[in-house]
């Protein structure tokens, strides 16, 4: 499949969500505070961050994995409605700041209307590809995602990217989804399949090796667990929900 063409479908299907407030397909399910609790967010979690962030996406918490420290600088790639961020931005406090990068405009805007509406000093929301982060060299403490690299058809590229905005000693933290085993052939062609986080998901061990080929040392899987959410009865049992980390020594 074409990567611009992938791009594209993936843009106005999260473009959609994020006019409508409603879930996608992506990992998530109805209502959107359900889903978010299903995947690893605490109802604390939940009530400390503005509603409009909530928008029931994602595989993991991985702000909750990432040990975040006041006065450090977070990004998170593919920041959608912002619900890391604003979980970030809290960790980090006002002498830090929490990055969201997103390359669909409409969800970064409502992202940027919800930091302005609820007065975070210490979000910064950008539009940009995580393939091309608009982001400087040695700037980041910690990088994290959620359920969105295996959105790009260009990963290795993306933890280059994350390489090299992290400072020397920074690290990632990302959620994401794997397979166990190889996707059948129409659902790796299916665009609704990629816009469901499914279709472009590697094997585990070619996550790992992409994370590696990228300069990145002592990774690792923080903790795993079956993904079942909106999964058909043909891939029950093939998608693991991961929490990766890595180092930038």
């Amino acid at each position: 499949m074409k990567e611009k063409e992938v791009k594209e479908f993936v843009k106005k299907r999260y473009g959609e969500v994020a006019k409508t407030r409603r879930s996608s397909s992506c990992c998530c399910g109805s209502p959107a505070t359900d889903a978010a609790l299903r995947i690893g967010y605490s109802e604390k979690d939940l009530e400390n961050i503005p509603e409009a962030s909530i928008m029931g996406l994602g595989c993991g918490n991985p702000v909750a994995l990432a040990s975040l420290e006041e006065g450090k600088t977070v990004l998170d790639l593919g920041s959608g409605g912002g619900i890391d961020v604003f979980l970030a931005a809290r960790k980090v406090g006002p002498k830090g700041k929490a990055i969201g990068v997103d390359m669909t405009e409409e969800m970064v805007n409502r992202a940027r209307a919800t930091a302005s509406k609820y007065g975070y000093q210490n979000v910064d929301i950008r539009l940009g590809e995580i393939e091309n982060l608009p982001v400087e060299d040695d700037s980041v403490d910690v990088v994290i995602s959620n359920c969105v690299i295996n959105l790009s058809l260009d990963k290795e590229k993306v933890f280059r990217e994350a390489y090299r905005v992290l400072k020397p000693g920074g690290r990632i933290m990302i959620s994401d989804l794997v397979t166990e085993g190889e996707l059948p052939e129409e659902v790796r062609k299916s665009f609704d399949a990629w816009a469901g986080c499914i279709a472009g998901a590697l094997e585990k061990h070619q996550y790992l090796d992409t994370i590696r080929r990228a300069g990145f040392k002592k990774v690792k899987i923080a903790s795993e667990s079956t993904f079942t959410i909106d999964v058909s009865h043909e891939l029950k049992g093939k998608i693991t929900s991961v929490q990766v980390e890595g180092h930038k020594l």
